[in-house]
């Protein structure tokens, strides 16, 4: 791959995919091993269930969290010569969720005393083979249910074989194992950040990113959403067409649009000046159902636009650079959101992510490296929800309440 890497828009447009398939070769996870219900998988994993099993269903990311899960980029081979500052960015993201809740940083072995320096002590690091730092990814997708707390598979291959993802592919079952979490084997293929839900039963998704055969081939979108709604326990998705084959994700729902609370939906708009492209088309496509859809309790929705800023005003983006503040993460007690360098639309974005967040501090922190490969704050971070009487696992403990954190900026 080049030494200095495309961002994970461009990846697609430059060539650089046929780059990343070849390091991917024989690297996609083998969802045929996740062995019987409630024994062990292969390789020490977690035990394994039957989706669904147990009436599971996935809590909104406004509830409470034990902690966070990101992960310490690896490999220069993805990120030459920006990992440093892509490490930078990480370290200061990590800093500020651990203002709110616990985070423990999966980091390999031989980085990991890299990552605890950089990061500080206030950010447990837990050594376990990664490739790269999207934890929404690669990592699990937390359930909840009579049975306690349960982590969904997803399979990840690399976006559809766009990038190297030999350790990637296991971070799911590898971290569940860690913890003695129970591992729901998904049944297809996708990442945690081409899902978003209300928590009431209502989840959103790109038909690009799921309806695609370098993730589900010969699966219908009927079957895929049958599918989403025995994992997560949901009762009605909202589909947006999205954008396949622009951007390494094939156009994630949570660069898109997320949901604010049961009933509101932010949504990522271009600015008014923006020549017509694939990007503008696809907001416009979402925002067209949105308004005529209702959510699963029977709702109809409120729309609030998210502007995003003036690409001009931002140090070293070029026109691949993902500058949405669609990507933040809630946390507890907490709002974290970009800042990418144009003061007004930065503080527009706080000021209303504030406004929708009523009791939570908005933190901003500046993350143009992450957002130069292509990704954000809620792709870099994973919630595990806090269950009533869960144990907190092996890793040093942390209150899911903890008191929220400074609001200064990171």
């Amino acid at each position: 791959m080049a030494p200095s890497r495309p961002s994970r828009r461009a990846l697609l447009q430059s060539g650089a995919a046929l780059a990343a398939l070849a390091l991917a070769g024989g690297c996609s996870s083998d969802s045929s091993d996740g062995g019987a219900e409630g024994q062990p998988s292969p390789s020490g994993t977690a035990p394994a269930t039957s989706p669904a099993a147990g009436g599971r269903a996935m809590p909104a990311e406004s509830g409470p969290h034990t902690r966070t899960f990101m992960a310490w980029p690896a490999l220069e081979e993805v990120w030459g010569d920006q990992l440093p500052g892509v490490r930078q960015d990480i370290a200061a993201l990590a800093r500020a969720v651990a203002g709110f809740e616990p985070v423990v940083l999966l980091a390999r072995p031989d980085q990991a005393d890299q990552a605890r320096q950089a990061c500080g002590s206030s950010v447990e690091v837990l050594e376990l083979m990664v490739d790269d730092l999207w934890a929404r990814d690669t990592g699990p997708t937390f359930v909840t249910g009579a049975q306690g707390l349960a982590g969904v598979d997803f399979n990840f291959n690399g976006w559809g074989g766009k990038q190297t993802h030999a350790n990637d592919s296991q971070v799911a079952r590898n971290l569940l194992a860690h913890y003695g979490i129970t591992r729901v084997q998904a049944p297809i293929t996708g990442e945690g950040g081409a899902i978003e839900v209300d928590g009431e039963g209502t989840l959103m998704a790109t038909e690009s990113s799921w309806v695609n055969d370098n993730r589900n081939p010969g699966k219908s979108r009927d079957q895929i959403e049958a599918s989403l709604k025995e994992l997560l326990g949901v009762e009605k998705v909202l589909w947006f067409k999205g954008v396949a084959g622009q951007d390494i994700t094939d156009c994630h729902v949570d660069a898109l649009a997320r949901f604010a609370e049961p009933g509101t939906v932010v949504l990522h708009r271009p600015a008014a000046d923006t020549p017509p492209d694939v990007w503008t088309t696809a907001s416009a496509q979402a925002l067209q159902v949105l308004r005529s859809a209702t959510d699963a309790k029977g709702r109809t929705l409120k729309i609030v636009d998210l502007p995003e800023p003036d690409f001009d005003l931002i140090p070293g983006a070029g026109k691949n650079f993902l500058g949405t503040y669609i990507n933040y993460y809630v946390c507890n007690g907490g709002v974290i959101v970009p800042r990418f360098g144009d003061q007004s639309a930065d503080d527009r974005a706080a000021g209303i992510l504030g406004d929708l967040h009523p009791g939570r501090k908005v933190t901003q922190v500046s993350i143009n490296h992450i957002a130069a490969g292509g990704g954000g704050i809620h792709c870099a971070t994973q919630q595990q929800p806090a269950v009533e009487g869960a144990s907190a696992g092996p890793s040093a403990a942390g209150s899911p309440s903890a008191p929220a954190g400074p609001s200064a900026s990171a």
